[in-house]
């Protein structure tokens, strides 16, 4: 009877957590341990401090599925719509780059609504503020060591933070990862970027004819949603959301600036791109370090078994690419190899 760590609550690790349960019966106890405040990962939805139902997504901000995995992932999107935590993208997004047959969807609750799903399918105890540092080996099993708390044990782990974050993780794990492993976890990069949620008050009017606009010109600004227009949730009693995301140089070149210094920045750009706005009444800045896999691990379809007994493994986008069908690649290829060993 096995108790299951997944380390990340992201897509995958949430993901990952509700294919166990489903999937395998001798599961005695399965936590997901994230080192933020609440789950999503880069599925992350902030909410106004002011009116909790006024909120952003800050992370992903919309689903592009393709022809190929309509088909190949079909039941994940049938089951997310059918809940009607998936809808069809309908409002307008100047300057999105459409492939024949590519379909679009929205969350409606915010894109961390998937996450949540999963993790409340998967039953598992969910524990924020949880930064593990260590994993060691001790008489056949993992013991997990994070910055409070005790350590505590478990038969097997899945790791599913961003590759540069488990190669932070010290103890025995440092001497588990082979030299070959070691390169293509290093071989791993990630896109830094920044993300500027503004929360209004209700009545507020943000007068433009989209609900969403790649820029172009703007050496700072890439994308702005006017996010409840995006998801079409708009409404008289709740304000609308803009959510702002920078370029990727600019994310670079201010990634270690105070948030408080890019947030002016952000605003210095956005009052060319929309003059005019009203005050926000709330705001929300989030550094995304690691935003987009610029180049996955090679050789490694989608997760990498550092160990086979215990069963110590990492998945999540950067073996496979960033989006929800990367994700989703990931997590059932993790199981595969869960399954194998198990």
């Amino acid at each position: 009877m096995a108790r299951v760590l997944i380390v990340g609550a992201g897509l995958t690790g949430s993901l990952c957590a509700a294919l166990l349960r489903k999937e395998v019966s001798s599961l005695r106890y399965l936590a997901v341990w994230d080192k933020a405040g609440d789950s999503g990962g880069r599925m992350t939805t902030a909410s106004s401090p002011h009116n909790p139902q006024c909120t952003a997504d800050l992370g992903a901000q919309y689903i592009t599925c393709t022809p190929h995995y309509a088909k190949k992932h079909q039941t994940f999107y049938d089951e997310l719509l059918a809940h009607g935590i998936l809808k069809l993208l309908t409002s307008p997004i100047e300057g999105m780059m459409m492939k024949e047959g590519d379909c679009n969807f929205v969350a409606p609750q915010g894109v961390s609504s998937i996450i949540k799903h999963y993790l409340k399918e998967s039953g598992a105890e969910v524990c924020f503020r949880q930064c593990v540092t260590q994993i060691n080996l001790r008489n056949d099993k993992w013991e997990v060591i994070r910055e409070t708390g005790s350590p505590e044990q478990f038969d097997l782990v899945v790791l599913t933070m961003p590759v540069p974050q488990i190669l932070q993780l010290q103890g025995d794990i440092v001497n588990l990862i082979s030299e070959y492993q070691r390169q293509q976890l290093e071989s791993v990069s990630y896109s830094s970027r920044y993300a500027l949620g503004l929360f209004y008050e209700a009545g507020t009017k943000i007068d433009v004819p989209w609900a969403g606009q790649y820029i172009t010109s703007n050496p700072c600004i890439r994308f702005v949603s006017i996010d409840n227009k995006k998801r079409n949730i708009e409404s008289s009693e709740i304000g609308p959301s803009l959510v702002i995301h920078t370029t990727v140089p600019f994310g670079v070149a201010y990634l270690e600036h105070s948030i408080e210094d890019v947030q002016e920045l952000i605003f210095q750009h956005l009052e060319n791109i929309l003059p005019g706005l009203p005050q926000p009444v709330a705001t929300k800045c989030l550094k995304w370090r690691h935003s987009q896999v610029t180049n996955a691990a090679a050789n490694c379809p989608g997760q990498m078994t550092l160990h086979l007994k215990p069963f110590l493994a990492c998945g999540g986008d950067g073996f496979t690419q960033s989006n929800f069908d990367g994700c989703i690649t990931s997590a059932l290829c993790v199981l595969e190899a869960l399954k194998n060993h198990l």
